[in-house]
């Protein structure tokens, strides 16, 4: 399988520097041919020259320098798109640029997607995984967006906002990116939940997931808000679609 690495970045310089080489090791060990696509929101620390420098070293690193912070969701949007229409690849990977995602585990969820998987999700939340150096608030703030998320979408994934994923790309373009409207951390529930329409196959794989060691959290209120708004717009559109199903029943009958 030919593999696409996608890292949406904003004040990322020290950990982008790392986290690159460390996905070239894995490619080159386990003989896996790609690309790394890394979407820059014109950081102030200077990712995107760094990204640049990678690109003269690796010739498989590509840089997409946006002009201003425009949201996770916007740029995995934006990369997806690329991919879609100019580069040759069989599986799509979301990845966090601040080495909380090992690339380690890639091969791993390769090989399930490998078993007929659609997607593979990278959980902290399904046995065997787990989460290292996160306070008790962040963890509760997760659990309950997890739980929020898989109740209003009905999507039976255990950790809904994991941003370490795989894709098949045929499975990507048999969803409407255009349709996904998130441009922030929400989208990683949408685009679940677009799967699911799709009759996707999703499975998760268990990883071990480590806090930042550099560079702060973008995770704020304008994003929680927005998490809350599109939860909440699925779960209106779920509620109108049963009940157009239950009124056409009712005509039949």
């Amino acid at each position: 399988m030919r593999v696409c690495v996608v890292i949406p970045t904003y004040n990322e310089c020290e950990n982008i520097q790392r986290l690159i080489p460390e996905i070239e090791i894995v490619l080159s060990n386990h003989c896996l041919e790609g690309d790394v696509i890394v979407v820059d929101d014109n950081s102030p620390d200077g990712t995107g020259e760094v990204v640049e420098k990678l690109a003269k070293v690796y010739g498989n690193v590509m840089a997409i320098n946006r002009p201003a912070k425009l949201g996770i969701g916007s740029a995995y949007r934006k990369a997806f798109q690329t991919i879609l229409e100019s580069l040759d690849a069989d599986v799509v990977f979301e990845m966090d640029a601040d080495l909380s995602h090992k690339p380690a585990y890639i091969p791993s969820l390769i090989k399930k997607l490998s078993e007929g998987f659609d997607v593979v999700v990278g959980s902290r939340y399904t046995q065997r995984g787990g989460i290292k150096s996160w306070p008790v608030t962040r963890r509760t703030i997760s659990m309950v967006a997890n739980f929020l998320a898989r109740t209003l979408t009905g999507v039976k994934v255990s950790d809904m906002t994991s941003g370490f994923r795989a894709y098949r790309v045929r499975a990507l373009r048999s969803i409407d990116l255009n349709g996904v409207k998130s441009d922030g951390y929400a989208f990683q529930v949408e685009a679940l939940y677009r799967c699911v329409e799709a009759g996707l196959k999703i499975v998760e794989y268990p990883i071990m997931f480590k806090e930042r060691s550099e560079g702060k959290s973008k995770l704020g209120w304008e994003v929680v808000l927005e998490f809350v708004k599109i939860l909440f717009t699925i779960a209106f559109s779920r509620g109108r679609g049963a009940l157009k199903r239950m009124l056409m029943l009712h005509e039949n009958i």
